[in-house]
């Protein structure tokens, strides 16, 4: 059966603004009235947003599902896991740095922020899954450890996935560096001699016994790493690196797995927020001109329907003059596929739905 997926438009009047008309989208859409949030910790995912980028979602929206979570007497934080590349987000620290300058803090989101893979993103729950390529998923701890799931999602292209959405969020948000580091490679890392200094925390970190000192220097043997990524996690130099060597085909099915050991047994609800459409993920320190006009706030418990009633919304969209997508030659009739040729956004769905995660058919109920 079609899963309902809820939307609404831009459009605002004298009696409300945005923000009220997200309230009245998740209510409709039934999150208050499907699920019991009395007394629970609820993780809300979100991406706070690399420094330099301005398209990732305001906080004000995080403070409208806060307050209606705390209405109905639950207890909600705002969460996200570090990064696995070097920037201002691969660790708690430099996470919440990040998140305090791009309008992220109690004070404007009513609830605390916490990075659920702990100080150096090493801090994660191994949950299993009977995954095709994922048999136990690299969890952060504090988004395993909450009752409730939410995800709010900034719906934009992605140089790997084809857009980023909800599983996209979801899967590869919700996994410590070491899952991270699963799901985009094949191969274990490996040491960046110039940079590192040979204090030996990889080597005491690893439980594989994996890691040598050669010259001073950390030297990984692959044939005994088992892939953690606690090397990477605790290097105070960031010498420690990945190689991204997993195909974007096998990248989506692994997210869509993550997403599955992230949602199973536990309720859970998505929010997706087509506007500021850039190319290119809000991991980027910068972001391009939008490639379609804003179109709205999307809602749904299915995250699968969700996903794909937004892309078919952007793929109905014309492009924006001057940006990326007007550049490149328009072939595939799919704007994310134009602007990533490489890319196969509708794996990471198909395999979801495979899952039992949710399904594509959906009915979009416009409010």
């Amino acid at each position: 059966m079609a899963s309902e997926v809820y939307y609404t438009n831009l459009r605002t009047t004298f009696h409300e603004n945005l923000l009220q008309k997200l309230a009245r989208l998740v209510k409709r859409a039934g999150m208050l009235d499907k699920i019991d949030f009395s007394n629970k910790y609820t993780a809300i995912k979100i991406h706070f947003g690399e420094p330099g980028n301005l398209a990732y979602l305001r906080p004000n929206y995080s403070r409208v599902i806060v307050d209606l979570i705390g209405s109905q007497g639950g207890r909600a934080f705002l969460t996200d896991c570090n990064t696995l590349y070097v920037g201002g987000r691969k660790n708690a620290l430099d996470h919440l740095d990040s998140a305090y300058i791009n309008g992220y803090n109690p004070f404007t989101t009513g609830c605390h922020l916490l990075i659920a893979d702990g100080l150096k993103g090493t801090d994660d729950i191994m949950v299993p899954v009977d995954g095709e390529y994922v048999k136990e998923a690299k969890i952060g701890r504090a988004i395993m450890d909450a009752d409730i799931f939410i995800s709010m999602n900034h719906f934009k292209g992605h140089e790997a996935t084809g857009f980023g959405g909800a599983l996209k969020n979801i899967g590869m948000g919700c996994g410590s560096r070491a899952g991270k580091m699963e799901m985009h490679n094949a191969t274990s890392p490996f040491v960046l001699k110039d940079t590192c200094i040979g204090c030996g925390s990889c080597k005491k970190s690893c439980a594989h016994g994996a890691i040598s000192m050669e010259d001073k220097k950390a030297f990984i043997d692959e044939t005994k790493c088992v892939g953690c990524g606690r090397c990477i996690g605790v290097c105070p130099v960031d010498a420690v690196a990945n190689h991204c060597d997993e195909s974007n085909d096998i990248l989506n099915k692994k997210i869509a797995e993550y997403s599955l050991a992230v949602l199973k047994d536990r309720p859970h609800f998505h929010i997706s927020f087509v506007v500021d459409v850039s190319p290119y993920c809000d991991c980027h320190a910068e972001n391009d001109l939008p490639i379609v006009p804003d179109v709205g706030m999307f809602a749904s418990f299915d995250p699968v329907a969700l996903d794909m009633a937004c892309a078919d919304a952007v793929n109905r969209q014309p492009a924006i003059a001057g940006c990326v997508l007007e550049e490149r030659e328009r072939c595939h009739h799919d704007h994310f596929t134009d602007v990533h040729p490489e890319t196969n956004w509708m794996v990471a769905l198909e395999h979801a739905e495979k899952l039992g995660i949710g399904t594509r058919a959906y009915q979009l109920i416009e409010i």
